[in-house]
């Protein structure tokens, strides 16, 4: 049997201009469980549904064990629709190389627009990689920013330390 370990480290992207992307992919994500051990999403990405299911007894940024199934899109579009508690959650996903190692980029849509994250899978916990000028604070350790938070507490609902005022990017929720 053959397990994939997941070795994630998430970041900030610092600006709003985007680095040469190899491609973009438009992505709708929805979650059928967050709670427990494990998140159960669907996924829907330029004509390829799948079902992931994701260990969440490991801290992030450390190996956390995924397992993904094809799904046929009719099935997926279902559970989109009539099975997960909320609307998908929408993104697109910049795929950009960088002193030769592959980041993913998610610029938020919808209820989470204005936040734009950078991601890096590892091999190993301790890699080192070459951090690009656009990548900011890391935000790896911060639950806040788990996709499957973000489906149950949209960016434009988020209330800032000392402040009743939301982020300036995100549009009014619903």
């Amino acid at each position: 049997m053959s397990i994939h370990w997941e070795i994630e480290r998430k970041f900030l992207v610092a600006g709003s201009a985007l680095p040469k992307a190899n491609g973009v992919q438009h992505i709708l994500q929805g979650y059928l469980t967050c709670e427990g051990p494990a998140s159960v999403r669907v996924r829907m990405c330029d004509g390829v549904a799948r079902l992931t299911i994701k260990d969440r007894a490991s801290p992030p940024g450390q190996a956390r064990a995924e397992f993904e199934y094809d799904v046929p899109l009719d099935h997926a579009h279902y559970l989109l629709t009539q099975v997960c508690p909320r609307p998908p959650l929408e993104k697109r996903r910049h795929n950009v190389t960088f002193a030769g190692f592959e980041w993913i980029i998610d610029e938020f849509m919808g209820e989470n627009k204005g936040l734009i994250l950078a991601e890096i899978e590892l091999g190993k916990r301790n890699d080192a990689f070459p951090v690009p000028f656009w990548v900011g604070m890391e935000v790896t350790s911060d639950p806040r920013y788990h996709n499957s938070y973000l489906y149950q507490h949209p960016y434009c609902e988020w209330r800032w330390p000392g402040s009743h005022i939301q982020p300036v990017e995100a549009v009014a929720c619903r």
